[in-house]
């Protein structure tokens, strides 16, 4: 895991300079295998550990993966959240979605976090895991799930950089 980013960052992109106003967002990268114990809980990986802290938010993600938020970062999305307008029945569903499915969780002293029932079932996680690191949060896939994801449809090398484009990256 890298350091939080500095709050300003100069990209230079086809000879055009443009600032980035990052604020403080964290950088989670990277992943990793492991398994959860008898008792539910999964390691997290050491590396992730100081930026996510004592507490975090753990909640179902879009692609049958769970997310895990720092606090800070929770807050941010939520933020987001609650902006969005009230009166647009998709926008409803996706607060519902992770405000209804979000469980506080505490890391013990050996770095492992309790996954609950229902979002082990939703992610299909019997014991295997994969979490990755994806910029102000982590996934965290059962390895079968991952496994199946990849050898499912990807983009092509020049579709992949045609999207790059299209996203301004």
């Amino acid at each position: 895991m890298s350091k939080i980013l500095e709050k300003w960052s100069k990209v230079v992109y086809s000879g055009i300079t443009v600032i980035i106003d990052w604020g403080s967002i964290f950088m989670f990268m990277s992943k990793y295998f492991n398994s959860i114990d008898a008792k539910n809980r999964m390691i997290v990986p050491s590396k992730y550990r100081d930026e996510l802290g004592y507490k975090c938010v753990l909640t179902k993600g879009i692609d049958q993966c769970l997310y895990v938020y720092p606090m800070n970062e929770w807050e941010r999305f939520m933020k987001k959240l609650a902006a969005l307008p009230s009166s647009d029945a998709n926008a409803r569903a996706f607060v519902r979605h992770f405000y209804a499915n979000a469980v506080e969780c505490e890391m013990d002293r050996q770095g492992r976090v309790t996954i609950p029932q229902e979002l082990r079932e939703y992610a299909g996680i019997d014991r295997d895991l994969v979490t990755v690191g994806i910029l102000d949060k982590i996934e965290v896939w059962s390895r079968e799930v991952w496994d199946d994801a990849k050898e499912g449809p990807q983009l092509a090398p020049a579709d992949f950089a045609q999207k790059m484009a299209e996203y301004g990256i």
